[in-house]
């Protein structure tokens, strides 16, 4: 009798099980602020794991619901045509609206595997730009600067509280304003109509929480952003970030997302924009969590960038993998990498393990030492796109992940990550002293990897990059593995010099051995670079530095990687006066 009505009732099911989603998302995050006031740094991380599961947990729950429901209806397209339709109108007053939709987008894509991207069944242009939607009062606290600055940091912390104590909060206020006084003084700005405004939310990552805002002086806005630590004495204000660069690391692509707690998402994503120009609104919305409508809004915006750009994808910088093709559009900050159909010697990773890699460093703490990746199927692109040698290198190797269909390519399963310099090339046109500070983040990409118990595998250069702020990050996970698994060994002597004149190895070497004596032969080739090396991080060259690591990770550090400038943080700044 009311059969009409199935496509409603379908729409209310993915709509129902999307409130329910958000429901837990809200309640994992909000969860964050107690697990810090605790100190349970293993609870907060696991809950950022949680949190990206629960996405795909709640979509494989709705899949099911709705193949089930609609029975023989469920590949019919104008029944989802239908569905799409009633489902807007029900979210066009929604302030999540864009999170549903990306939420509807991605039910349809777990239905229909195999299927490109259909605009007619999908949102796959923005409904709106999602800023009709603002709080009635707003989502940020307002303090105007007077000559009493201490007085007006004061005040700002008055609208932050903690289930926990201050180990010296008026300490902690006379060194935020010396700080921030010393910024005043360099940009000779004035106290005119300046402000600090600063989100009512704040962010928590790891063992830290970050109280996050901007400073409006003169028409100009800065970032005013202060991490707090909870010591075992108490909290404490570990720094205030007021550059650009600074505050851009901390939101970096290659960073876990923060937990915050937000109810407009578009709204703090604006904010964030407001003190991170150059950011992508795609990165702003990986950062706060939502990395499946990030993903949302990277398709969206290559979309546009593909239409009104006339170069052709090439293959990007750097030494050919064994594993992957990786091309890229000259005009785009972006890289896409393609699994090859077969790895040659002495490649022993099946293409299911190097799906399960990208997998691992998705849920992994990157300490801001690993890129980020989005994983697209059934990505279509124009094949007049493509150069010809990318293009004939595809179709030769990765023949199974292609289906070419007259004019168009479809690419069935695509990684895409942010544009890097590879840090052998960089090197190559380094001066001394640029070369100097990326063989020395080379050298603490490795460490800060490590401590949070992830061992790169093959570290040769090529496989690191060198991001815009110069942060040298990896992202060749073919190898990856936990630190704990591996075993660091000293090469046992020879007994005679026939062994040691050997072509091989005159002692037995199991799949997980490693011999960190053997680094300085084959990690960097020029000679100059590699003394520095040596003279910054030749503990990496000892089993004992690794087998150090080893030991602290399995009595449960967690070892402090902080995504700032150590001489930012105020123990550098003010040095002995964190005891008075």
């Amino acid at each position: 009798m009311f059969e009409k009505l199935i496509p409603y009732d379908a729409a209310h099911i993915i709509l129902g099980d999307y409130q329910k989603y958000w429901h837990e998302y809200k309640r994992i995050t909000k969860r964050a602020k107690i697990r810090f006031e605790h100190r349970d740094w293993y609870g907060i991380q696991e809950d950022a794991k949680d949190r990206i599961r629960l996405y795909r947990k709640k979509i494989g729950r709705t899949v099911e619901k709705i193949v089930d429901f609609l029975g023989p209806r469920a590949n019919d397209e104008a029944t989802w045509r239908e569905m799409k339709e009633l489902f807007y109108e029900e979210v066009l007053n929604f302030n999540t609206r864009n999170i549903a939709e990306t939420y509807f987008n991605s039910v349809f894509r777990h239905s229909h595997k195999g299927k490109k991207v259909d605009e007619r069944l999908m949102f796959v242009h923005a409904t709106g730009t999602y800023r009709e939607f603002r709080s009635y009062i707003p989502i940020y606290h307002t303090f105007f600067l007077t000559q009493s600055l201490e007085q007006c940091i004061r005040q700002l912390f008055i609208c932050y509280s903690f289930d926990a104590p201050f180990e010296n909060l008026e300490r902690d206020i006379q060194f935020i304003t010396q700080a921030l006084r010393k910024k005043l003084d360099q940009e000779i700005l004035s106290f005119n109509s300046a402000r600090i405004e600063m989100l009512k939310s704040i962010f928590f990552r790891n063992k830290a929480a970050y109280i996050v805002g901007r400073l409006w002086m003169a028409d100009r806005t800065y970032p005013f952003v202060l991490p707090i630590l909870h010591k075992e004495n108490g909290l404490i204000v570990d720094a205030l970030l007021l550059e650009y660069n600074d505050v851009s690391s901390i939101f970096s692509y290659n960073r876990s997302y923060f937990l915050v707690d937000t109810d407009i998402v578009s709204e703090m994503v604006d904010f964030l924009k407001s003190i991170l120009p150059t950011k992508s609104l795609s990165e702003l919305y990986n950062s706060i969590g939502f990395e499946k409508h990030g993903k949302t809004v990277l398709f969206r915006d290559f979309l546009k960038h593909i239409e009104n750009v006339n170069d052709k994808f090439v293959f990007a910088p750097g030494i050919k993998g064994m594993v992957m093709s990786v091309f890229t559009l000259p005009s785009y900050n972006m890289v896409f990498k393609v699994i090859k159909d077969e790895f040659l010697p002495p490649k022993k990773v099946t293409e299911k393990e190097v799906k399960e890699k990208y997998e691992l460093v998705s849920l992994h703490d990157r300490v801001g030492r690993m890129a980020d990746s989005h994983v697209f199927e059934n990505f279509e692109f124009k094949k007049s796109q493509f150069s010809e040698e990318v293009l004939e290198e595809l179709m030769n190797l990765a023949p199974t992940k292609l289906n070419i269909k007259g004019d168009m390519i479809e690419i069935k399963h695509i990684y895409i990550e942010k544009k890097m310099v590879p840090l052998n090339i960089y090197l190559e046109r380094a001066t001394i002293e640029e070369a100097k500070h990326v063989i020395n983040e080379y050298g603490l990409a490795i460490k800060q990897l490590a401590a949070v118990n992830i061992f790169p595998g093959d570290m040769l250069l090529k496989n690191f990059g060198v991001t815009r702020l110069r942060r040298v990050v990896f992202y060749d996970y073919d190898e990856i593995g936990f630190l704990t698994d591996y075993r660091f060994r000293y090469i046992p002597e020879a007994r005679d010099h026939y062994e040691e004149m050997s072509s091989t190895p005159w002692y037995s070497v199991g799949p997980n051995d490693i011999f960190p004596e053997e680094f300085p032969r084959f990690l960097i080739g020029r000679s100059d670079i590699r003394a520095i090396f040596h003279q910054l991080h030749d503990d990496l060259f000892d089993v004992k530095y690794w087998v150090g690591v080893q030991e602290r990770l399995k009595k449960g550090d967690l070892v402090d990687v902080y995504p700032y400038n150590e001489y930012l943080r105020f123990e550098s700044v003010f040095g002995n006066k964190l005891q008075n």
